[in-house]
């Protein structure tokens, strides 16, 4: 009997969901960056930079910058483990990997670049001392097995750092709503030439585990001191756990 799991709004077999997903970010690639300054004007910069300072690197440390599409993470990573530590890149998706790559080495770092599932990630354990994954967990159709495998990866004292969409402060959600459901369809038809998959994106916000249920999730999975701070009124949380 086939599993069905959420995308979106809908319910598909969840051998389907990783298709339909690529074929979202396969038609967003190309206009991905762009479309991320125009609809959090600008503010997701402001998130990734807290998510890098409070990634606690230092020089020679080493990151797996999961599900990491266009490297606006894996960038800034590198520059603070410098020459000496060692960043890797993944995506599951071709088309945003190559973008991410081609964005590395334009800014001058030479680093690794692996499409893989995060569910199965081909890396030994305990091995990074930082992994990260910003904006790609709620994609995922099996949310604990990835988890588990960041876990996995971790060496005992290391940190895994979940930046995701997550739930805003009540008495903002119905603007929020109104915004992603009425105005982010119609920015991503003019600019990306796609509405359905900016539809997809604020339906699978809605979707994605809260803030105290992807807390639970992450201690579930085996990381301890789980903490989250909440940016933008809770439009975005940063989680924090250890592996110990």
């Amino acid at each position: 009997m086939t599993n069905n799991t959420d995308f979106g709004f809908q319910k598909v077999a969840e051998d389907e969901k990783a298709q339909r997903v690529a074929g979202v970010f396969d038609s967003v690639a190309a206009r991905y960056d762009l479309m991320n300054d125009l609809m959090s004007a600008g503010l997701h910069r402001l998130w990734k930079r807290f998510t890098v300072e409070q990634s606690g690197l230092r020089p020679g440390q080493k990151v797996l910058d999961v599900a990491g599409g266009t490297a606006d993470l894996a960038i800034q990573f590198a520059r603070r483990v410098d020459n000496t530590g060692t960043v890797v890149l993944t995506d599951i998706n071709a088309s945003m990997l190559n973008r991410g790559r081609n964005r590395m080495l334009d800014a001058g770092i030479i680093a690794p670049a692996v499409q893989c599932d995060a569910e199965r990630l081909p890396f030994a354990a305990n091995y990074f001392d930082c992994v990260s994954v910003a904006f790609g967990l709620r994609n995922m159709t099996h949310k604990d097995r990835a988890l588990a495998e960041m876990q996995r990866v971790l060496r005992p004292g290391g940190r895994l750092l979940v930046l995701e969409f997550s739930r805003i402060w009540q008495p903002l959600a119905p603007a929020y709503d109104a915004y992603s459901f009425k105005i982010l369809p119609a920015l991503g038809k003019l600019i990306a030439g796609d509405s359905d998959s900016y539809r997809y994106l604020a339906e699978s916000i809605r979707m994605h585990p809260d803030q105290e249920t992807l807390k639970s999730m992450m201690e579930q999975a085996g990381l301890e001191r789980v903490e989250y701070f909440n940016l933008s009124a809770g439009v975005v949380a940063l989680h924090r756990g250890y592996k110990l």
